[in-house]
């Protein structure tokens, strides 16, 4: 029996070994279920996380809304220019970087926003309801520790 990774994830019989592979599977199924909840709201994902970290920090630019979306900035022009046309988000110059505009949520958005996260709350219950406590707990920190290996 190998101890090598690489031999042991290797080749079709290396497939169901992948933890890659399960974690994109389950990405996909929350975002898959988040859609659909947020679908009958008129909203995506994307645009979920964008006006959701505007209710944590109003005032960001396009591109720090694009990290913490993981969009690229280019995706993130359109998705504020979409959430502007629907009068969800308002847009202005920065007081610090006239040519940056920063971006807040409009009385609208902060109603929609509510509602988007009561949707999505719902979905993750059903995760967090699939995991006793010190389950999720260790699932926590087997994918923050997934993620700081892959950062390295």
């Amino acid at each position: 029996m190998t101890t090598d990774p690489a031999e042991l994830l290797a080749g079709p019989q290396g497939v169901p070994h992948r933890l890659g592979l399960q974690i994109k599977q389950a990405e996909q199924a929350m975002m898959a279920a988040k859609a659909e909840a947020l679908r009958a709201l008129d909203l995506t994902v994307p645009q979920y996380a964008v006006l959701l970290q505007l209710t944590e920090r109003a005032g960001m630019s396009g591109a720090q809304l694009a990290r913490g979306a993981a969009v690229t900035p280019q995706t993130m022009a359109g998705l504020l220019a979409n959430l502007e046309a629907k009068g969800l988000v308002e847009r202005e110059p920065s007081e610090l970087h006239g040519k940056v505009l920063v971006t807040r949520l409009s009385p609208a958005g902060r109603v929609l926003v509510a509602a988007a996260d009561a949707r999505a709350v719902e979905v993750e219950s059903v995760l967090w309801t699939a995991f006793e406590e010190g389950e999720r707990e260790l699932f926590r920190g087997f994918l923050q520790r997934a993620t700081a290996a892959l950062r390295k």
